[in-house]
């Protein structure tokens, strides 16, 4: 089979399974761990955006009921606040369309779950801060590292399309967050990011959710056509012919 197939194969392969575990009995307690992975890219998220406006990183939290919370040093811009914000509410979108765009290729593939696994194994050193979230994101880097490593090209395929499904699916699942004033969390209730966007630049928080929900399905898709464009099997070029 072509590789390009086996790629949209997988992709297919891991959508089915991920729906498949909501339809049988107990399959909750599968896509129970597969939420924490949102979360868990959701705060980082916000860590990212952090730094990338010049913040500081300090510490990240997450709990055993799927919430979690990023702590930052926070920036004199409005602008550069509801970016922080932002970053968490698209920030498992944009994983999803780069880990899609890179599992076109079985090489490309293994390096960008290498570099999750990394980048996991990076964060749990410098800045997760509580016992669950290390355990979480402990498994999860070594689970990733170990088959980009010693697993096969496909499998790393595989796994990272997985991955892509997780985080591209919560964009729907967890969507209702995007439009709510306020977020329970284990530490209590705080502004949800919806509302830290509009307390930052001004309006309603679910106008800022909303243009968050659009940016998210937009990087979906073009995530989707771009892995679709690199799988498509290019027309054999015509061999030439001389006519006497």
């Amino acid at each position: 089979m072509p590789l390009s197939h086996r790629a949209r194969w997988a992709l297919a392969g891991s959508a089915a399974v991920t729906f498949g575990l909501y339809l049988v009995p107990y399959g909750g307690y599968v896509v129970y761990p597969l939420l924490l992975i949102s979360t868990l890219v959701h705060e980082l998220g916000h860590g990212i955006a952090a730094v990338l406006v010049g913040a500081d990183f300090i510490e990240f939290k997450m709990w055993k009921d799927g919430s979690g919370v990023a702590m930052h040093t926070v920036p004199d811009s409005d602008a550069a606040r509801a970016f922080i914000s932002a970053g968490g509410l698209c920030g498992p979108a944009v994983a999803a369309a780069g880990m899609v765009v890179a599992a076109q290729d079985l090489k490309w593939a293994r390096y960008a779950l290498g570099g999750f696994g990394a980048a996991l194994a990076l964060a749990l050193v410098l800045v997760v801060r509580n016992s669950f979230g290390a355990v979480f994101c402990g498994v999860l880097a070594a689970g990733s590292l170990l088959i980009a490593v010693r697993g096969g090209a496909q499998l790393a395929q595989a796994t990272l399309l997985f991955l892509a499904v997780q985080l591209g699916l919560s964009v729907f699942s967890r969507g209702d967050y995007l439009f709510k004033q306020y977020a329970q969390t284990a530490q209590g209730p705080m502004a949800s990011d919806s509302q830290q966007m509009a307390n930052a630049m001004g309006g309603a928080y679910w106008f800022w959710g909303g243009m968050c929900a659009v940016f998210s399905v937009a990087m979906l898709l073009v995530g989707a056509y771009t892995f679709w464009r690199g799988t498509t099997p290019r027309a054999a070029a015509k061999s030439p012919r001389v006519s006497t």
